[in-house]
């Protein structure tokens, strides 16, 4: 089982069940400290599609009604190894846990507004993708190249897969109104 990677570094390992079980008790770990607001979190990011190879870095999605309460959580949050890195708003706010000695990241956790385009997003990608095995190797297949090209570049790697992102996150949107049109 392996969970965390160096920064900057670009890894990619087969899909393991010990992601989906981390993610889950990293969530234990988190709810409770979020307590009081209105709060959900998931699972998301390469690790929660279970066909495709990721880094070992779980991503997990918190959304919130205002960035200011859970600022307000910082120090509670601190205390648990959930570290606040950086405030991008108006789209998110991104904590960081790992092992910062080593300079190894093992959980990205994404605070964004919940109901919001980014919120939506991360859960529109993550459940396309586990629906939908061949768009789900399209994407393996361009973070493979990524991870080849741009073994110690992170930001070249993420650049080199933003064209088919996009693309899946228009496909994913439009996958999920049919849903609801049909619920």
């Amino acid at each position: 089982m392996s969970v965390g990677l160096k920064r900057g570094i670009v890894q990619l390992e087969e899909h393991q069940t010990e992601w989906e079980e981390n993610a889950r008790r990293t969530i234990e770990l988190i709810r409770p400290l979020l307590e009081g607001l209105e709060a959900d979190i998931q699972h998301v990011g390469s690790t929660s599609i279970k066909t495709i190879k990721a880094k070992p870095i779980i991503d997990l999605v918190i959304g919130v009604k205002d960035f200011e309460q859970i600022l307000e959580r910082n120090d509670a949050l601190e205390k648990a190894g959930v570290i606040f890195r950086t405030d991008e708003r108006p789209a998110s706010l991104l904590y960081v846990m790992g092992n910062f000695e080593k300079d190894t990241r093992t959980h990205h956790i994404h605070v964004v507004l919940l109901g919001s385009r980014e919120w939506n997003n991360y859960l529109n990608f993550r459940d396309y993708l586990n629906a939908n095995p061949d768009e789900a190797a399209s994407y393996e297949s361009i973070k493979e190249k990524m991870a080849e090209l741009y073994p110690d570049d992170r930001t070249a790697y993420t650049d080199g897969k933003a064209a088919l992102i996009n693309e899946l996150l228009e496909k994913a949107g439009k996958w999920r109104e049919s849903i609801k049109e049909r619920l």
